[in-house]
Parts: C-alpha cells; sequence; structure tokens
C-alpha cells in the first residue's frame, strides 16, 4: 500500500445490510495499523454517491482509495476515480464484501475484511486498465442480451427475495433461458475494421474474466494486456442446448463449443436491430448503440497477484 492518508469508502447495504459493520471493523484495523490519523470513513448514501466522494479523492489528498463492498461499488468508485487526471487518481484497494465479487476475484482478493486487509497492506500497485461504454466506465465487464438480461434480473431477484450467491445468478439464468430466450442482430466492428454482422444471443465485452458471480465467459481475459476480450453467441440455439452451454460457463468448459465466438479488440462499434438489455458492471445500460473503447493502464489497483 502507498504511504499517506487512506479514503475508506463502504456501502452499508453490502451482505444483507451488515456492509457498516464490516466496515468499522475495517476502520479500526486499518487505523490500527496505519495510525488513527492516517485513515477517513465514508458510509455511502444513495445511488452515486460513491462516485461522488472518489471524484474529490485526489492524490495529493489520498494516497489510497478502498471500497468495501460488491462489484456495484467498484463500478461507482471506478467512475469516480476516472474524473481525475491521470497523475492524481489515487491507489484503488477492495475488501470485497458483495454478493458476485468478480473483480474482487479478478484480485485474488479474499472476501474477509481482516483477510483482505492484510492482503493488500503488502500489496503491489498494479496498472489496470478500465473499459468505457458510451461515457460509462466499467472495471470487469460489460455485456449484451442473454447474459445482461440475466444480470439484471438478478439485481432485481435479490431485491425481492434476499436470495446471494450462484444458486441466485443460476436461477435468473434458468428463468430467463426457459422464458426469454430472445435472438438480436448485431453488427459490430472492431478496431475499425467491420467485424461481424450475425444474429446472436449474447455478447459480452469483458476486461476481466469473470461475470456474474464467477463464470468465466472470457477465461483468457487480463485486464492488463490493453485489449477487451469478447465472447458471443450465435443464434439460433435451442433451449436444452443454450442451458448446457449456459451452465459449462461457470467454470469455462464453454470454449469449444459451437457457435461460441471469441475475439479481442481495443475498440468496438456495436448496432442492434432492437434496443438490448445491456449491463455494465451488473448496472443497467439504455441504448441502441454502442462504443466501446479501452483506456490502457488507466489506474493502480492493489493486486495480490502481482503483475498479470
Amino acid at each position: 500500500m502507498e504511504n499517506g492518508k487512506v479514503l475508506l469508502i463502504a456501502n452499508p447495504a453490502a451482505q444483507h445490510g451488515n456492509g457498516a459493520k464490516l466496515a468499522e471493523i475495517a476502520n479500526d484495523l486499518l487505523a490500527e495499523w496505519l495510525g488513527g490519523d492516517a485513515v477517513d470513513f465514508a458510509l455511502t448514501g444513495h445511488p452515486r454517491h460513491a462516485t461522488e466522494l472518489a471524484a474529490h479523492a485526489s492524490a495529493d489528498r489520498y494516497a489510497t482509495l478502498i471500497a468495501l463492498g460488491g462489484d456495484g461499488l467498484v463500478h461507482e468508485v471506478a467512475n469516480g476515480i476516472m474524473q481525475l487526471p491521470r497523475d492524481v487518481r489515487p491507489v484503488f484497494g477492495l475488501i470485497p464484501a458483495g454478493s458476485g465479487n468478480d473483480f474482487a476475484a479478478t484480485l485474488g482478493m479474499r472476501a474477509n475484511v481482516p483477510d483482505a486487509i492484510v492482503q493488500f497492506l503488502d500489496a503491489p500497485a498494479v496498472a489496470f486498465d478500465m473499459g468505457s461504454c458510451n461515457g460509462v466506465y466499467f472495471a470487469e465487464t460489460l455485456s449484451f442480451g442473454l447474459d445482461a438480461a440475466i444480470a439484471l434480473d438478478t439485481v432485481k431477484r435479490r431485491e425481492r427475495t434476499g436470495q446471494q450467491g450462484t444458486l441466485l445468478d443460476r436461477a435468473s439464468g434458468i428463468d430467463q433461458l426457459l422464458h426469454h430466450l430472445d435472438t438480436y442482430h448485431v453488427t459490430a466492428s472492431l478496431d475499425g475494421e467491420r467485424g461481424l454482422s450475425d444474429d446472436i444471443l449474447m455478447f459480452a465485452i469483458q476486461n476481466g474474466p469473470t461475470y456474474g458471480g464467477g463464470f468465466r465467459i472470457c477465461p483468457e481475459a487480463d485486464p492488463t494486456d490493453g485489449v477487451l476480450d469478447i465472447c458471443y453467441a450465435e443464434a439460433p440455439m435451442s433451449v436444452p442446448v443454450a442451458t448446457f452451454k449456459f451452465l459449462n460457463a461457470k467454470n469455462g468448459r464453454h470454449t469449444k463449443f459451437r457457435k461460441i465466438n471469441f475475439a479481442r479488440a481495443s475498440s468496438i462499434e456495436l448496432a442492434f436491430d432492437k434496443r438490448p438489455p445491456c449491463q455494465v458492471d451488473g448496472e443497467e445500460l439504455l441504448a441502441d448503440k454502442f462504443a466501446v473503447s479501452l483506456y490502457h493502464d488507466a489506474w493502480k489497483v492493489l493486486c495480490p497477484h502481482g503483475a498479470w
């Protein structure tokens, strides 16, 4: 961890409303190890609050910004950090406390407050890429079609039922596969060249390897390599076949199946024949056309994995 002050931003609603309690534990531990004057502590109070806090956390005030929460909080903080000039962006650290924790998995962070703090106290700050879609930044994932519908349904189902984890993701996935296996026609250009014009069920663009709570949709995605990884599924596909491939994506075993395609690019333009479900780090994004780009070495992240 960098020398200097630390800002801890926490989502009090994380982990069934235990986020505030976990944040107090994290704040006490950080203050004990770094000194009480070294840590400022803020709980988010409304949507996009973390973005506002991060946008004012320049490196002349805070050397490190630590988020305690899930992928939604990572998304908000990332969008705040990216409002700062590159040379005054604080180093980012994450204490996982969400339901999916995909970005935490990319970093190799443990979902336990004391363990996570011990991990990043000695972790190197690694320069990570950042994706952008229609001006909205994403740290891990952007997707369209079936997988986006599953991700968005998962959020609604979690709010309605209080369920968490893999069982929730699978329940949303099976429901969407059985009742909403919709086809979209996409025209895409990759790095300025016409890439494809095809009927698809889903189209995922990844900075890191996973989405949806650990589905390894692009197993080779590397958040430091200067390119985005793409996976898309061609239509048509029967419900049994689509379900089989969906379940195999949990462990990245879908990569050899027919109609599952992969590509890489640093800029992508997409247009759909009808508005598709779209999620960016789990948040809904509404549009018909999408301009996607990559910012290489955009921010520094405390990463126990070290160099990728």
